[in-house]
């Protein structure tokens, strides 16, 4: 690991003046220091933001829920209104790593994780993401756990489970710099590879996450999350889904359903969504919507195993959704 300075900042402001030139913010640091120490970035200083107490809040109005970048995967997950109105929000950070690690790691920064791919992430090799090749190898190499969805430039997958939900649900993201704020949808927060391969997200440098915001639901709405793994306990998902239904007795008024790890973005399954609408909802509609939701998918030579595993995801998550079924045993987290 390099050597780099370390600068504590008590407030937004004083933050926003030390991010300049390479600099790179840290709030838990839990994806921040593998990269450092797998030499995948060097930074020269890091802006430590872990003490800016006006990023660590959680508010709840009949606007919706307003949440700091730096409130814990923990205490979004055991918070009781947030596990009411917006389960699968909760659902999702309460089911991701280790219980130690959601004490540490903040929402922010699980929002802002670099893709997963062990391409990208060894020093070993060279990489299309990383600049320093022409070629994705993942393409014909060891492709496992990458994408099936929109995987012709770049095979990596986008790990936040929060991204999930969040993008169900219509939320958007506060960014704040010296020129001031703006505030960006969660549909166009992340950068797809074939946009900007060196560009993962909507933030600019200089500009900072201060808060995550989102709607209040319409009467009638339940929403899920479920991942999938290859360990029964915690793991990185090779499958997750997140459903929001606005339900009218057992009819579905309006459906929002996101995947994650099926592609280098999260991603609305836009025609599994509208085979649910105006439908009631039972074992037959939600296996349709889940074949429907992976129809375009291209798998790669070794994670053909994934589309069957994303329909699966996507069915039972909207049966859960719907009060139709339990969290199911297979499920990880």
């Amino acid at each position: 690991m390099n050597r780099f300075t370390f600068v504590d900042c008590a407030t937004v402001d004083e933050a926003l003046s030390q991010m300049k030139g390479d600099a790179v913010v840290k709030a838990g640091g839990i994806d921040l220091l593998d990269l450092m120490k797998d030499g995948i970035v060097s930074p020269p200083k890091l802006v430590s933001i872990l003490n800016v107490r006006s990023l660590h809040s959680i508010g709840l109005t009949d606007r919706g829920l307003e949440l700091g970048p730096l409130t814990t995967l923990s205490e979004i997950a055991e918070h009781p209104e947030i596990q009411q109105r917006y389960a699968g929000l909760s659902d999702a950070a309460g089911h991701a790593a280790t219980p130690q690690v959601r004490n540490m790691a903040t929402l922010g920064g699980n929002l802002m994780q670099r893709p997963r791919c062990w391409y990208f992430r060894s020093t070993d090799f060279d990489c299309r993401k990383k600049g320093s090749s022409d070629e994705c190898h993942a393409l014909q190499g060891e492709n496992q756990y990458h994408a099936i969805v929109n995987n012709k430039s770049c095979a990596m997958v986008h790990p936040s489970s929060t991204a999930v939900p969040l993008l169900a649900m219509d939320a958007e993201v506060e960014l704040t710099s010296k020129a001031g704020k703006r505030t960006v949808a969660m549909r166009d927060f992340y950068v797809a590879p074939e946009v900007d391969l060196q560009r993962e997200t909507a933030v600019k440098p200089g500009e900072l996450i201060t808060a995550i915001r989102v709607p209040s639901p319409a009467a009638g709405t339940r929403s899920a999350y479920q991942k999938y793994g290859e360990k029964e306990s915690f793991d990185w998902p090779i499958a997750d889904a997140g459903v929001v239904l606005e339900m009218d007795g057992r009819t579905c008024r309006k459906a929002a359903i996101v995947l994650g790890v099926a592609a280098p973005t999260p991603i609305h399954a836009t025609d599994a969504e509208a085979a649910l609408r105006g439908k009631v909802i039972d074992e037959r509609t939600a296996r349709e919507a889940g074949k429907l939701a992976v129809a375009n998918a291209t798998p790669l030579s070794q994670n053909g195993y994934k589309v069957q595993l994303f329909q699966t995801a996507v069915y039972r998550t909207i049966l859960l959704a719907a009060g139709q079924m339990g969290r199911d045993p297979s499920a990880v987290g």
